[in-house]
């Protein structure tokens, strides 16, 4: 019963004075909760509190709740592999070209298409497709993995400096290019590590940016065509399907 004459008195002296009282917006209240506005200005808040502001002390509470809430996830740590599907989601942002590009030559040191099957699997499909490269420096592993019976496919790469180790290839721009058409881009996180998802078409390009985009790591990506034949799923490279005829 106290309580309740308590509130009633705190409310009726909140709207004798809401009259003649300036009230402060929740973008205020929010910086307040958080601590970071200027002494004075949080000692004319504190005040404003404590001449029983009802309305002001409820949107506290409110940003007390959120700021906790906000606080509990920011632990939380998104995985990396949904960092980059989400920037291949987006538009690709180009790179401001500078006035000097160079192309480091490129030297393929493996292709898994190139190497002979162990006896036994040779009449077996292979799905997907791995390649190691080395321009200057830098190593780029790929790997090429499409969907059966659609033109999608996902590449997942690696950027390693094999001349120091210890270097670590991050942040560093990849885009995969039709022509000039951006079909896909993501960054290399902290391992050098990169993937994207895109819809497969003729004359794709890998596209890695060193020194700010001084430097140029280019190579060309397989293209699978995805069909059924009688008897399984298969995936041919480099081929279009017949069109039936009518």
């Amino acid at each position: 019963m106290a309580n309740k004459v308590h509130n009633l008195a705190k409310y009726e002296k909140s709207e004798l004075l809401g009259k003649s009282m300036k009230h402060f917006g929740i973008v205020q209240w929010v910086d307040f909760t958080r601590g970071i506005l200027p002494e004075a200005e949080g000692g004319r808040m504190r005040e404003h509190l404590a001449a029983g502001c009802m309305e002001c002390q409820g949107m506290v509470d409110f940003c007390n709740k959120l700021a906790g809430v906000c606080r509990s996830i920011v632990p939380s740590r998104v995985p990396e592999a949904v960092v980059q599907q989400a920037r291949s989601i987006f538009q690709a942002k180009l790179l401001q070209r500078p006035k000097r590009q160079f192309r480091i030559a490129v030297e393929l040191i493996y292709d898994s298409f190139l190497v002979p099957a162990p006896a036994g699997l040779r009449a077996s499909w292979q799905i997907g497709w791995q390649a190691l490269y080395r321009a200057g420096e830098c190593s780029l592993d790929l790997r090429v993995e499409p969907e059966l019976h659609t033109c999608r496919a996902a590449l997942i790469g690696q950027l390693a400096n094999h001349a120091q180790p210890e270097t670590e290839m991050i942040d560093l721009p990849v885009y995969l290019k039709a022509g000039k058409v951006v079909v896909a881009q993501a960054r290399s996180n902290r391992f050098g590590e990169f993937q994207m998802e895109y819809e497969q078409q003729k004359r794709l390009q890998l596209y890695v940016y060193l020194d700010g985009g001084a430097r140029i790591i280019q190579v060309p990506l397989k293209r699978f065509v995805a069909e059924k034949p009688v008897g399984g799923d298969r995936l041919r490279v480099g081929l279009v399907p017949r069109k039936k005829r009518n």
